[in-house]
This record gives C-alpha cells, sequence and structure tokens, in this order.
C-alpha cells in the first residue's frame, strides 16, 4: 500500500511539473526543442553554432540562404516586414551585417493575474528578481542576438533605452532584433558596435507590457524562431536558420557564390558564346573548366579541404541520379 501511495504521489508530482508553464525555459527543453542540432551547445540548452561560421555566414546573400532553406523544406524563416516598395524594418546601421545566436523573448500585453503566475513561476525556476524587460538581457551570453516580440507596439512600447543597450553590447557584443520600438535612439546609435532591426522608435517607455516567456519558441512576423536559431541580418531583411542548417546553408552558399563568379569571368572574358541567359558550350566542358579554374583560385571563402569535400558530395549526388 505505501509503495502505490510513493507512486501516486510520485506521478502527480510529475504531472504538476509537466503541466507548469515555464517562464525562462530550462535546458533540457530546449535541447529536446533543437534535438537536431548534435553539437555544441550553451549552459541553457541552446545549440552553440562556431563563431568561424557565423563569421562566414556574412558573406552570403540573402537569396542564398534563403534558396538553401527552401530546399530543406524551411520556407517560413525570413522577414522584411515590407510592403512592394520598402523594407519595414528600422535599422541603426543599414550598411552593417550582424551575425549570431538568438536569445528569444515574448512580449505580451499586461495581464495582472497572467504576470502575477510569470512571477511566481519564475521564482520558483530561481529567477531572484522580478521579471521585467530586463529579465531577458541578464541571459545574454556573447555572440547572442536579442530577439523580441512585442507585437510591434510603438507607444510606450519601448524594450530597451541607450543604458540597456549598453548592457546587452557588453554581454553579446551584438545587438538586438524586436518586433517593436525601442527609445534613445540618438545614445543607443553611440554604443560603438551596437545594431538593431525595429519596427520603429518612441521617445515613451515601456508601459502596460509584460514578459511571457524567455528562451521559447517566438514569432517574428512571417518566421519561427527558436533559441539557438542562428541570424543573419542584412538591410534586406532577417533570416532565421535553424542550426543544425548552418554549416550546408554556408557551404553551398559559399559554392553558389564561386559559381557566380566564374560565370561573371566567363561573360567578362567571352570564353564562350553567351546566348538567351546561357553560355553555348557543353555541360562536361564546362564543369571540367569551372573546376580548373576553382583550383587555381587561391581566395576561397571557405578551407580547400571543406570545398574538396562539398565537390565529392555533389558529385556522388549526381552519380545517384543517374
Amino acid at each position: 500500500m505505501r509503495n502505490v501511495t510513493l507512486l501516486s504521489f510520485t506521478l502527480f508530482t510529475l504531472c504538476g511539473a509537466a503541466g507548469a508553464q515555464h517562464v525562462i525555459w530550462p535546458s533540457a527543453s530546449v535541447s529536446a526543442l533543437t534535438e537536431d542540432w548534435s553539437g555544441e551547445r550553451t549552459e541553457d540548452g541552446r545549440p552553440k553554432v562556431s563563431d568561424d561560421l557565423l563569421e562566414r555566414l556574412k558573406g552570403l546573400s540573402m537569396e542564398e540562404v534563403w534558396g538553401s532553406l527552401r530546399r530543406k523544406g524551411y520556407n517560413n524563416q525570413f522577414e522584411n516586414f515590407a510592403g512592394t516598395q520598402q523594407n519595414g524594418w528600422d535599422i541603426l546601421h543599414p550598411d552593417q551585417v550582424m551575425t549570431g545566436r538568438a536569445l528569444t523573448a515574448q512580449f505580451m500585453p499586461l495581464r495582472p493575474d497572467f504576470n502575477g503566475y510569470v512571477q511566481r513561476q519564475a521564482e520558483r525556476e530561481g529567477t531572484k528578481t522580478p521579471v521585467t524587460n530586463y529579465a531577458p538581457i541578464i541571459k545574454l551570453q556573447e555572440g547572442d542576438i536579442y530577439i523580441a516580440d512585442s507585437y510591434g507596439k510603438i507607444v510606450d512600447g519601448t524594450l530597451i533605452g541607450d543604458n540597456l543597450g549598453n548592457a546587452i553590447y557588453a554581454a553579446s557584443k551584438r545587438g538586438v532584433i524586436f518586433n517593436g520600438s525601442v527609445r534613445d535612439v540618438e545614445g543607443l546609435s553611440e554604443i560603438d558596435g551596437f545594431n538593431f532591426w525595429i519596427r520603429g522608435s518612441d521617445p515613451s517607455a515601456i508601459r502596460e507590457m509584460m514578459v511571457a516567456t524567455i528562451n521559447a519558441p517566438i514569432r517574428i512576423g512571417r518566421a519561427t524562431v527558436l533559441p539557438g536559431d542562428v541570424i543573419l541580418a542584412k538591410s534586406t531583411g532577417v533570416a532565421f536558420i535553424p542550426p543544425h542548417l548552418v554549416q550546408e546553408v554556408v557551404i553551398r552558399g559559399e559554392y553558389i557564390a564561386l559559381r557566380d563568379a566564374y560565370n561573371f569571368f566567363c561573360i567578362k572574358t567571352g570564353k564562350y558564346e553567351y546566348v538567351n541567359e546561357a553560355f553555348v558550350v557543353e555541360a562536361e566542358v564546362f564543369e571540367r573548366d569551372f573546376r580548373t579554374w576553382l583550383a587555381q583560385k587561391k581566395d576561397l571563402p571557405m578551407p580547400r579541404e571543406e570545398l574538396e569535400a562539398y565537390l565529392g558530395q555533389l558529385d556522388a549526388e549526381k552519380k545517384a541520379r543517374r
């Protein structure tokens, strides 16, 4: 009887824990959410894509990244909040590219009973201070980009000003991407290296808003973002790349850029006749000449051994299709 009672109590406890809505997702939940990633992780469970890949990603065009993601069935990983005429992001330094690993936060309109639950639950999870717009910032590590969905609120929706902007940059050496707004833009612009992609700015302070979750899935416009996603933010928009695809996205994008460079070389030099957007040459001859050009090229965007491995993979796939 005692064993039955103990078992019942254990099951009750587990069910209660499973039913609790985490405010800050625990590392085990983040790891389960991103189980396709098999590499290094941060202490909070997020995939930790290498700094080298983050740097190489900066050299890719958005079209190269978007095309690779579409090939893998990830069709909802880009956002620019654009109409037909313009990019809808307000970017602090549009001439600068930002890459990093996503730390996510979901904001909602303030509801006292829900916010009361959030504060109590966060305390149970070990958070020592009230959960405010500062809560996500204390979780940042170097290489992180703070991504927040604040449902596009501008007036009284400013998630940070220049004080919090300095705290963000000190921790992450990056900037922010908000489906929402900021204040103190002049002060933020003075933080060397800091950048933002936001919906707008306003001099008002944050009011009637609350944090619902940190390091959980969020939506940014038409994109779904998971904690640890790799971000490519450019003047044309923002891509949110699943970590397990980053290496393939990077090498494929770099390879496509090399093929484009060879195409431009052939057009400029008249190496082959070019008619109706195609070279008049046998495919085998073109491929042989391209490989020769690659072998002689010294300024490759990737290590040569990585390129050779990728070429071998392409050859194997082509042979399998035959």
